[in-house]
Order: C-alpha cells, then sequence, then structure tokens
C-alpha cells in the first residue's frame, strides 16, 4: 500500500506535499513505471513543485507513479531506434570512408601499363570463325539404289581410289545389257543396208552398162539408116525409127545413171543414220557402265570421310549425297559479321586470323550475298593454307581490315583501352595515377588510336580499373 510522503521541516504547499525540502533543483525519483521525475524548485518561492504526477511512497520507502499512457511509451520506443539507426549510420559512413582510403593506392604488381607511341595502326572489324577444309568433295549416288554396304565411316582416312560404300547395282546391270542388245541390233541394220546398197548398185551399174551397149548400137543403126536414106534404099519412116531408138535408149541411160546416183545417196544417208544410232548406243553402254562402276562409291582424292550415310539397306535416290570428303592439307576460314558492315567488306581485302597465340594473314575471296538472322558471312582465303595450327571447325577471331594509319598514337588493347570513344583511363606520372579524359579513334586488334587527351611516351594502366575510376588519383608503389 502506497501513501504520500512526509519529509521533516516547514510544511509544503499543496502541490508538492510529500517531497522533501532537502530535494535540490533537478533531482529526480523512480516511479513505479522506472521513469525518472525530475523536481523543480519554483525560484523565491522556497517551495517544490513537481512538473510530472504527485508522487508516492511506499512502506519501504521506493517513489513510484502512476502507469504512463502509451502515446509516451510509443514515442520514447521511436525515439530509441532513431538514435540508434543514427548510430549505425555514422559507423556505416565512417568504415566505408576509410576504406575508400585503403584503396586510393595499388601496387605496381597489380596492374598492366602500356606505353603510348607513334606507329602504323590498321582499323578492323572483329568477328568469329570457323576453319573449314578448303576442299570438301561431295559424293552423290549415281543412280536410284540401295544401300547394301557401308565401307567407311566418318572421320576415317581414305587413298584416291578406294571404296567407301556399295550399292545395289542390279538395275544398272539390266540397263547396260539391254544397251548392248540395242546396239547390236543397231550394227545388224547397218550392215543389211550397206549389203542391200552394194546389191542396188551392182544392179543399176548392170543396167548402166547394157543401156550403153544399147544406145551404141542405136547410135550405129541411126548412122547407117541416115547412109542409106540418101542412097534411096530406105525410106524416111526407117530413118526416123532408128533416130528415135537412139534417143530413146540415151534417154533410159541417163535415167540409169541419175538411178544409182540416188540410189547412192540414199544408202549413204541411211548409213550415216544408222553410224550416228551406233554412236549414240556406244556412249549411252559406256556411260551406263561407268554408272556400273561409280555404284561402289570411291574416292577421288586423299583425305578424310567427313560425313557418310551411316545405316545400310536405306534407299538413296539418283543425285542424293551420300558422302563428304574433304582435303585436311588446306583450309579456308568462314567468317560471321555483322549485315550493318556490309557496306564495308570486299573481296581482296585483307584479314588477319588469330590461332592461339599466332596471326595468320589472308584475303577475302568471297562474300555470300545471303543474310541469315543479321548475319553475313565471308570467305577467307589464307596466304599459309596449311598451317600445322589449322584443324577442321577449330572457332577463331578473325580481323577484317577496314582502314590503315601509317603514323598514329597509338597504345596497346587492354581492359581499359579497348573500343573507340571517350573513356576515363589513368595515366601513371611519378608515383600517381591520375585519372584522364581520353578519345580513342580505329583500333585493330592489337592497338587502338589515341586522338587526344595522351601524348607519346605517357604510361597508362590497361587492366581493369573499375573500382578506381571514382577517385580523381591513386597512388602507384
Amino acid at each position: 500500500m502506497s501513501v504520500p510522503c512526509r519529509f521533516p521541516g516547514p510544511p509544503l504547499s499543496a502541490q508538492a506535499q510529500g517531497f522533501s525540502p532537502a530535494l535540490a533543483l533537478g533531482t529526480s525519483v523512480l516511479s513505479s513505471a522506472g521513469a525518472r521525475h525530475q523536481l523543480i524548485l519554483a525560484p523565491g518561492a522556497g517551495q517544490v513543485k513537481t512538473a510530472r504526477k504527485l508522487l508516492l511512497c511506499d512502506p519501504e520507502d521506493r517513489y513510484v507513479d502512476r502507469a504512463i499512457s502509451l502515446q509516451e511509451r510509443r514515442h520514447s520506443l521511436i525515439t530509441r531506434w532513431l538514435v540508434g539507426l543514427s548510430i549505425v549510420a555514422v559507423l556505416w559512413f565512417v568504415l566505408s570512408w576509410g576504406f575508400g582510403l585503403l584503396r586510393a593506392s595499388i601496387r605496381r604488381s597489380q596492374i598492366r601499363t602500356a606505353v603510348v607511341d607513334v606507329g602504323p595502326i590498321d582499323a578492323s572489324l572483329s568477328a568469329t570463325g570457323n576453319v573449314v577444309p578448303e576442299i570438301e568433295q561431295v559424293i552423290s549416288s549415281p543412280v536410284d539404289a540401295r544401300v547394301l554396304k557401308i565401307l567407311k565411316h566418318a572421320g576415317a582416312e581414305v587413298r584416291r581410289g578406294e571404296p567407301l560404300l556399295q550399292l545395289d547395282v542390279s538395275q544398272s546391270v539390266l540397263a547396260v545389257e539391254k544397251l548392248d542388245q540395242d546396239l547390236a541390233i543397231t550394227s545388224n541394220q547397218q550392215a543389211r543396208a550397206k549389203l542391200q546398197l552394194d546389191n542396188t548398185l551392182s544392179e543399176l551399174a548392170s543396167q548402166v552398162e547394157i543401156k550403153k551397149l544399147q544406145l551404141e548400137s542405136a547410135r550405129l543403126e541411126h548412122q547407117r539408116n541416115q547412109q542409106l536414106f540418101k542412097d534411096g534404099l530406105i525410106s524416111e519412116e526407117l530413118l526416123r525409127r532408128s533416130e528415135v531408138a537412139e534417143r530413146q535408149a540415151g534417154i533410159e541411160l541417163n535415167r540409169l545413171q541419175e538411178s544409182r546416183r540416188n540410189a547412192q545417196a540414199a544408202t549413204a544417208a541411211e548409213l550415216e543414220g544408222l553410224a550416228l544410232e551406233t554412236a549414240k548406243l556406244t556412249k549411252d553402254r559406256a556411260e551406263a557402265r561407268r554408272v556400273l562402276e561409280l555404284a561402289t562409291a570411291r574416292a577421288d582424292r586423299d583425305g578424310v570421310l567427313t560425313w557418310s550415310l551411316t545405316e545400310e539397306g536405306s534407299t538413296v535416290t539418283r543425285g542424293a549425297i551420300i558422302a563428304r570428303l574433304a582435303d585436311l592439307r588446306s583450309f579456308r576460314v568462314d567468317a560471321s559479321v555483322s549485315d550493318a558492315y556490309a557496306s564495308r567488306l570486299g573481296t581482296g581485302q585483307r584479314a588477319q586470323v588469330r590461332v592461339d597465340d599466332a596471326v595468320l594473314s589472308g584475303r577475302i575471296s568471297d562474300v555470300l550475298p545471303a543474310v541469315q538472322n543479321g548475319v553475313i558471312t565471308v570467305r577467307v582465303a589464307l596466304d599459309d593454307s596449311s598451317n600445322a595450327l589449322l584443324r577442321p571447325n577449330l572457332r577463331v577471331e578473325v580481323f577484317i581490315l577496314t582502314d590503315h594509319r601509317d603514323e598514329a598514337l597509338r597504345v596497346r588493347k587492354g581492359v581499359s583501352t579497348s573500343g573507340e570513344g571517350v573513356q576515363q583511363i589513368f595515366v601513371i606520372r611519378g608515383d600517381r595515377a591520375g585519372r584522364t579524359r581520353v578519345r580513342f579513334g580505329i583500333a585493330s586488334f592489337d592497338f587502338v588510336e589515341v586522338a587526344e587527351g595522351l601524348r607519346e611516351g605517357d604510361e597508362v594502366i590497361v587492366s581493369d580499373m573499375t573500382d578506381y575510376l571514382h577517385l580523381p588519383s591513386i597512388r602507384v608503389h
């Protein structure tokens, strides 16, 4: 049970009843809720007044108070949280500032540098490419056939003339046999036509000779009758008959001679036609036999089989691809370039291909006109197409040269000096590296042109400095 506190001394006012007169200005007492209340001495009055509720004391002389409202407790809790968050923010700022001071220096062994110099530089377009065999032969099926046996599989090395697979050639054999029969029939027709011509010509020749004799006889008879008519021994009628007989014999002789010439021409034409047909059949038979031989597909050069049919018994049509044979002694590069650079590409342009750490030179041999998914395919013919580093389907970097400077201010490429335009890089002067605004020009695969911001002899940091770009300078040690 709490009772009002009573203290010795002069009586107090009603507002300060229960408080000791010895309590000084600013003295605080503890309430039942744990809150402290400050007692204030009224100036010149000699009395103590409280700014809070009337204090009570229990039998054990502990100062207690009435319950504090929910609003006051919430206000106190928010105040505590705000103070704590403020302290955390200040600590975070101090720690970040301290780490920034620690990063303001860097060891030279942790960075890569390059010196600005003057020299030639080539502008280039970057592209990716694949190494492919320069010569790849496609082997097609010569006939409609069925695959009997696969003799070589993809990846196998083959020699010239070595069989790759065997096809069913039964139909081709029948075709060859039929052509043999047709050729024999035509040859027989040609022989018979020639014999017939010979017989006809022989018969006509005999008739011509007979007509010649008849004509000679009629001419003699007419001459004799002419003489007899002059002598008055025969009539004019007999003379005219002999004359007509002579003329008739001459006409018949001319007709027989013309018939012989016509027979010769007709038979010659027929024989020529038969000869042409025979020649055609002979060629057809040779082609059929060649196709028959090709039914067992063979390699016509040394190389590697890059692809082949894999299923025995499958049916292939005439002209279908049954194998691919590549010559691995020489290669080319097929590069893929964005169609945005189509106007800057042309045959004959110089190109450089990077294979591991080696650089191979070459020229664009062909720019394919088709655009697929925004990409143009460019074929690069290499000067050293048989280099030992080249392998089929090897991915390489290709740089197509589009511009050239004989004497340009340049610096080696790096993470910080990797492209055209304005960039912020660090230039080392003494033991400090200052952030400098630099504008770069054309770029090759090794160098980039310095358009402004640097001088010859400047040493720049080419490694990644992204974490330091917020600092104007750093110390290099």
